[in-house]
């Protein structure tokens, strides 16, 4: 919403107050009663239809308060009846609301640690299933994620966010190689994710919110069946070439 914003920039120095009296609020509210509904719902019922009746619904919510505008390109990529490692690019803790309210998958994401100490949110995190990696140990880590991904059911994707941390410049940094072993290890097809504009909206090592427009491109899967270990840097640089490939600025309303 890049030139929506700049016309709409008188109004924009008021828009503090929105974030702070309005957006925040009821961001918090959806996620205390989101956690407190998930829990029961992944324990009692199914974890599956926690994450798509309450935690993707969470993210709509953050979306049409910000209000950030999300257009979906490639949703016909996306078979939902696939397991796939779903690997994205990083710009912003934004980037969690798009993908996860979004893409149209069951997803689970790799999230570091320390997020699993957040009141409310690790708790209902824990109970979907999403998967706390202590990324200083690299072999606990992709061991977790192994043990986690094999008791994924069909239709279920992990999303990696493949640089490891956001991006401050907006460039696109260098890929780890965890999305990637796992997906040969466990022979998953990947599903590359470029995620545009969230850095607009909320910038790296930023508490600041701004309403704008963002873009997720699903690209189509790539299939790992028959790779080894010997394919991993072939096929994290194709990946990341193609995530790379949408990556172009954000033009008009």
């Amino acid at each position: 919403m890049s030139e929506s914003v700049r016309s709409f920039s008188p109004m924009m120095a008021l828009y503090p107050l929105w974030q702070w009296l309005v957006f925040v609020p009821v961001a918090v509210l959806a996620t205390l009663v989101g956690a407190s509904l998930a829990v029961p719902t992944a324990l009692l019922v199914s974890p599956r239809l926690a994450n798509i009746y309450i935690a993707v619904p969470w993210c709509h919510v953050l979306a049409f308060f910000a209000p950030v505008r999300v257009d979906v390109e490639g949703l016909e990529h996306v078979d939902r009846d696939q397991s796939y490692v779903v690997v994205a690019n990083h710009q912003s803790q934004f980037d969690i609301p798009v993908i996860y309210g979004f893409c149209g998958l069951d997803l689970r994401w790799v999230m570091k640690a320390e997020l699993g100490k957040v009141p409310f949110i690790a708790q209902g995190c824990q109970a979907i299933g999403h998967i706390f990696v202590d990324r200083s140990d690299p072999d606990q880590a992709r061991s977790a994620i192994n043990r986690a991904v094999g008791r994924l059911k069909q239709g279920t994707g992990i999303l990696f966010f493949a640089e490891g941390t956001r991006s401050r410049s907006g460039q696109l940094l260098a890929f780890k190689k965890g999305a990637f072993r796992v997906a040969i290890d466990q022979q998953m097809p990947i599903l590359p994710m470029t995620v545009v504009g969230t850095r607009d909206v909320m910038p790296a090592d930023s508490i600041r919110i701004r309403p704008g427009r963002t873009r997720l491109v699903i690209h189509p899967p790539i299939e790992t069946e028959g790779m080894g270990i010997e394919d991993l840097r072939a096929l994290r640089d194709r990946v990341r070439t193609t995530i790379g490939s949408a990556l172009e600025p954000l033009d008009g309303p």
